[in-house]
């Protein structure tokens, strides 16, 4: 009998971490691409990329910005599958006087906007979010029209979209879609667990989410914070892929700090090879996606 193979994806910044959080968190488009080709070096073949305003640490949909770290990541390594963000420009904070007028820290763009970047650079893959629900004390928005009028662009530039799903109405509303022929099935689709007011990060959660997916779907999940080593044994054990990186979590152990995001690499590989699955390489991962 094979090992199962089994991708790795590396989210090496993401949007929410505070370089005040970890001295090594990835900020300039050099230290993100650097991070992505670390984390290719320890046994991830797809890296989910953000970016950041070099000057203040602070989330950032500058295309050029993104254009620079697809660059240095080519210069090196022409395999490494890169999959960009579309979620910053979806969130909304109601004013306590008059709800439906936005507060401070609202974010939310045309949706266009929000994939503009795909469509200039193409990158392999990309994140389309289908989640509408609370999110701390804001919420995050993303209505039918807003995911088809996305999806709309990610097809135009030839992208493969990564369906982030952070709960069960999530799945039906990609299926819907799949239905009318905004997205094309059976899909790319990874399971977000532990984020409050979304999927538990419990191996019941994880069967249930699986279980409404069409046949020949493909997917991967992840854990934020301590659940991220228990969703990737969980994620494999279930049949699915793994992801870790910074985004999601800092820490090795309780209280330590991972050096890198390809010390979470690794930690994930490990797992992943102790419980017999094996680790795909870039080329290999290209492949089981169907990607060029």
């Amino acid at each position: 009998m094979h090992a199962r193979k089994t991708l790795i994806t590396c989210a090496v910044t993401g949007n929410i971490t505070r370089p005040d959080q970890h001295p090594r968190l990835p900020v300039t488009p050099e230290q993100i691409a650097t991070a992505s080709l670390e984390a290719a070096q320890a046994g991830a073949a797809a890296v989910h990329i953000h970016v950041r305003d070099p000057r203040t640490g602070r989330p950032s949909m500058d295309v050029s910005l993104y254009r620079e770290v697809i660059e240095r990541i080519r210069a090196v390594d022409q395999a490494l599958i890169i999959n960009l963000t579309t979620g910053p420009g979806g969130r909304f904070v109601p004013s306590d006087d008059d709800p439906k007028i936005a507060a401070p820290g609202t974010t939310l763009l045309p949706p266009e906007k929000r994939v503009e970047h795909i469509l200039e650079l193409k990158p392999d893959v990309c994140s389309l979010d289908l989640n509408t629900m609370n999110s701390g004390a804001e919420v995050v928005i993303n209505t039918p029209k807003t995911v088809a009028r996305m999806a709309h662009v990610i097809r135009e530039a030839g992208v493969k979209p990564e369906l982030e799903i952070f709960d069960s109405g999530d799945i039906h509303l990609a299926r819907d879609l799949m239905a009318s022929g905004v997205l094309e099935g059976p899909g790319l689709w990874t399971f977000v667990a532990g984020v409050k007011y979304g999927f538990a990060a419990s191996p019941e959660t994880l069967l249930y989410a699986r279980g409404l997916l069409p046949p020949g779907a493909i997917w991967s999940a992840f854990g934020i914070g301590r659940f991220e080593f228990p969703m990737v044994a969980q994620a494999w054990l279930a049949g699915g892929h793994v992801r870790v990186g910074f985004e999601d979590n800092l820490y090795l152990e309780k209280g330590v700090l991972a050096e890198s995001n390809a010390a979470l690499v690794a930690r994930a590989k490990d797992i992943v090879t102790m419980l017999g699955g094996e680790v795909v390489t870039s080329r290999e991962a290209r492949e089981l996606l169907g990607l060029a």
